[in-house]
């Protein structure tokens, strides 16, 4: 009779194993997709890093008056931005918002650092899909995209 227990405990499966189970498996699967990009990964990046050039564009003071060529940079990243709104690939974040601007940075600082989110943004728009920019759209966000690089170059010299 003790062998047989013996035997029974070995094959025997548990109440709290069998619930285990599912869930083990569940959160292993969780971690091993943890890497794989959502769907649209480099339009997603693009708008962030076109919110954060907008960011660094934008005045930080009250009394910060913005120049003509600072607000037609700033249109031409709103503009990108609702391209790519167009195509139905959105985070849903308010066109405002982004990451903390490092306030410490003088302008010809904020500058570059627009300039050089707007090259990753630039990157990231070209890389994407082309099913996803039918009719245009990624051709007219490119051409904003390069219009408000244009006009952060200009201000920079």
């Amino acid at each position: 009779m003790e062998k047989r227990l013996a035997v029974r405990g070995k094959n025997h499966i548990s109440f709290k194993t069998m619930l285990l189970m599912p869930i083990t498996t569940f959160v292993a699967l969780q971690m091993c997709f943890a890497d794989i990009r959502g769907e649209h990964p480099y339009y997603l990046h693009a708008l962030s890093d076109l919110r954060m050039a907008r960011g660094y564009l934008e005045k930080f003071t009250p009394n910060e008056q913005l120049n003509v060529k600072e607000q037609q940079a700033i249109d031409e990243i709103n503009a990108a931005i609702n391209e790519i709104k167009k195509a139905a690939i959105d985070d849903g974040k308010d066109i405002n918002d982004h990451p903390p601007i490092d306030v410490n940075l003088k302008k010809v600082g904020r500058y570059r650092k627009a300039l050089e989110l707007l090259n990753k943004a630039h990157k990231d728009i070209k890389q994407g899909e082309d099913n996803i920019f039918e009719k245009g759209l990624r051709r007219r966000t490119l051409h904003h995209i390069g219009k408000a690089r244009d006009i952060v170059k200009e201000i920079v010299r």
